[in-house]
């Protein structure tokens, strides 16, 4: 299994001109579908004017799950030039959008097929590749007693507290380090009246 994936660091822009027609790109991390829908719900409106929106992103450590959308172009040549880049650079959790102002001049098949290509890469090409740690949530429920000994443990690079819910039993919702979880899930498991468990 993964314990790390390659992405990108933030959102950047590119942009590729061919025969009057202007291909504006944006490339950015997401790391869900909602995520990702969202943000293409937000483009589509931003640049409502344009003739075509067309995306595409991966998700999960290794990839797993890709969608795109040629959003009106010929079949195929937008929404899998925008995925090819993604693969030939080897990322993940990241969404590239295309948008299109046509210029009044046919570009074909192969002429779409490259300025999609080429829009997504000039955008990939202004941002930062970044490696990042694969993370499992975890839910541990103690008794307000045990606080110090669990915050003792959780207070580490490894965890990100997600969610809190302090009272006479407390719950907290983490992100671990995919390398690390195992030994804090074994830590926790050792402090008498707390239960943990992988989301």
């Amino acid at each position: 299994m993964n314990t790390s994936y390659r992405t990108l660091a933030r959102l950047s822009e590119g942009l590729y001109k061919e025969k009057m027609s202007k291909f504006i790109s944006f490339a950015m991390p997401v790391t869900t579908e909602e995520e990702a829908k969202a943000k293409i719900d937000e483009y589509r409106n931003r640049y409502h004017d344009a003739r075509h929106v067309c995306w595409g992103y991966r998700l999960g450590a290794a990839g797993e799950l890709s969608r795109s959308s040629d959003n009106g172009e010929p079949s195929g040549t937008a929404g899998k030039p925008i995925i090819g880049q993604c693969l030939s650079n080897g990322i993940t959790n990241v969404l590239i959008i295309v948008v299109r102002y046509f210029g009044g001049i046919k570009l074909g098949t192969g002429g779409l097929i490259i300025a999609y290509r080429e829009a997504a890469a000039d955008a990939i090409s202004n941002n930062e590749i970044i490696e990042r740690a694969v993370e499992k949530d975890v839910t541990v429920e103690f008794d307000y007693l045990n606080m110090d000994s669990v915050m003792r443990l959780i207070k580490d690079e490894y965890v990100t507290v997600k969610e809190r819910h302090f009272d006479n039993r407390c719950r907290m919702t983490l992100s671990v380090q995919l390398t690390y979880a195992d030994t804090l899930m074994s830590a926790l498991s050792k402090i008498k009246g707390v239960t943990a468990e992988y989301n």
